[in-house]
């Protein structure tokens, strides 16, 4: 073949399903990637492409070129990013969706530390618990806590998280102190996101329904509230540790804190993904590979 004009934009459009889609991933007009598969199709004498008024999908000839053209794409992208990474300084805008106390206290300054190293980069980020929309809103990652849903969306794992549950000297001097986990259910307990806390021992998982006077999905809220001596709150290790130096709260149920969840980088694509989010997220994991909760 003479030319491999199109190709790249043939993938996107394979990948995201739409020529608006595929345009806003490369950063160029509709018509343009519409133009550009079209002669695509023309050179090759064979359609890549149905095309209905709702949407895109793969021709049988579609998905075997797709088939050999993905990985060829791939490999141009990295050999690029090899080469550009260290030609130019980032610049642009880099938009991060974030949510979480754990995004708040530590992704964020990571971030700053990252900006710092590159005074041509501008980064938004938005702290919003909403999956964000990774094309209509320009997102170029998100950082995300727990279990993921199936959305055909990369995720990167950046680290695992487990669990502590803690209460004042307060509540526990009045309460009691909980030997094992079905005793919360007298107790009070302050719910972060979920009534129902997982528990491990001995190898053994046991997920227990509780109650509580207090709920909210801020860990703050939650931290403040257990200070307050309203209860057992159960959460991210990290969320507690300034609490646990200060001694306004104190441990309990050690032998049964489960190994909790995850936090991941998700991101729509990791083909198209522009330079400053691909070192913003390699640096993200470099940064947290020997982090302790």
């Amino acid at each position: 073949m003479d030319s491999f004009e199109g190709v790249i934009e043939f993938v996107a459009v394979a990948e995201t399903q739409g020529f608006s889609a595929a345009a806003k991933q490369l950063g160029c007009s509709t018509s343009h990637v519409s133009r550009q598969v079209s002669r695509l199709e023309e050179r090759l004498g064979s359609t890549l492409l149905a095309r209905t008024t709702r949407q895109v999908s793969l021709t049988e000839s579609g998905l075997a070129y797709y088939q050999h053209c993905k990985d060829l794409v791939t490999g141009l992208q990295q050999a690029n990013d090899q080469v550009s990474s260290q030609q130019f300084q980032l610049n642009g805008t880099l938009r991060v969706s974030a949510a979480g106390t754990f995004a708040e206290r530590f992704v964020a300054p990571a971030l700053m530390e990252f900006a710092q190293q590159y005074p041509e980069l501008t980064i938004d980020m938005d702290f919003n618990s909403r999956m964000a929309n990774f094309v209509d809103d320009g997102i170029d990652f998100a950082i995300r806590y727990g279990k993921l849903a199936d959305s055909g969306l990369v995720a990167r794992k950046l680290l695992d998280r487990p669990m502590m549950a803690a209460a004042s000297e307060a509540y526990l001097q009045e309460y009691g102190i909980p030997e094992h986990p079905r005793q919360l259910k007298n107790h009070s307990c302050i719910i972060a996101n979920s009534d129902h806390w997982p528990f491990e021992h001995a190898g053994n998982a046991d997920n227990l329904r509780v109650h509580g006077r207090w709920r909210s999905n801020n860990a703050h809220a939650v931290v403040q509230a257990c200070e307050e001596g309203l209860g057992i709150a159960y959460m991210p290790k990290s969320n507690f540790q300034e609490s646990i130096i200060r001694g306004s709260l104190k441990p309990v149920l050690e032998p049964f804190w489960s190994k909790g969840s995850s936090s991941w980088i998700v991101y729509q694509n990791r083909r198209f993904l522009p330079m400053r989010a691909r070192l913003a997220i390699d640096f993200l994991v470099r940064r947290f590979a020997n982090w302790k909760e």
